[in-house]
């Protein structure tokens, strides 16, 4: 699974985008006419608990005109939307979050929505927390708030990737992580305390208390890096939308 996971993630950021022939179009059309819905409404929910609502006609539409929802074998939420998602439809930042949003709910029932429930939430829960460090540390910014609606997104193409090599992932790992957890562990740590030395707009008694967040939130991850896969899923996640920050 490691060779397949970091394979799998270079081949998203090397993958081109082909434009569709006509032909080609219709039999995707064809082929995913199995996901249109019959209700009346289809209504989805964000990651900040808002909701995105389509009409039967909508929905279905957009089936057809995104079938890259529906590829055998899944881009990662980035590569998608440089080649399908970044036009009038769903050109702004707003746009993206909605991009991401569907793009999470059709590779979610394609994961299993109850069979990876727990493997989905400690994900969102590992990505939003390192998303919220950087959040505090910035003192907040639009980043970390589109970010919030994009992370299911990233979640649920990692966990198609564990899902690639489900029974590998499930027995013990082959080594001991410890030291390379602890290690990565203590460099969030650090960048918080350098951070904090140069911050000058908290002081006293406020900046001690947002560092104590920010290090409960560290904890948290601490917690819930349970494996090699959870560790070099962090990793990922955080050297790819936060090293540049």
């Amino acid at each position: 699974m490691k060779k397949n996971f970091i394979t799998l993630l270079s081949l998203g950021c090397l993958a081109c985008c082909n434009p569709k022939k006509t032909e080609q179009e219709a039999s995707e059309k064809n082929a995913n006419s199995k996901y249109y819905t019959q209700l009346d409404t289809i209504i989805i929910t964000t990651n900040t608990d808002d909701t995105i609502r389509y009409t039967k006609k909508g929905f279905n539409a957009l089936i057809d005109k995104h079938p890259e929802f529906f590829n055998d074998l899944p881009d990662n939420p980035d590569e998608l939307y440089f080649c399908f998602g970044n036009n009038a439809e769903f050109g702004s930042e707003v746009g993206q979050d909605r991009y991401f949003t569907l793009y999470s709910y059709f590779l979610k029932q394609r994961n299993g929505i109850e069979k990876y429930t727990e493997q989905r939430q400690k994900l969102i829960n590992i990505f939003s927390n390192i998303n919220s460090i950087y959040g505090y540390i910035a003192y907040g910014g639009t980043y970390f708030s589109h970010q919030d609606m994009r992370i299911p997104g990233y979640a649920e193409y990692f966990l198609y990737l564990y899902s690639l090599d489900k029974e590998n992932q499930d027995n013990a790992d082959p080594y001991d992580i410890s030291k390379q957890k602890a290690l990565y562990i203590q460099s969030l740590r650090q960048i918080i305390e350098d951070e904090s030395k140069i911050d000058f707009e908290s002081l006293g008694q406020a900046k001690i208390d947002r560092t104590k967040k920010m290090n409960t939130l560290v904890d948290e991850i601490d917690q819930l890096i349970t494996s090699s896969y959870y560790l070099r899923c962090a990793q990922y996640f955080h050297y790819q939308y936060y090293s540049r920050l």
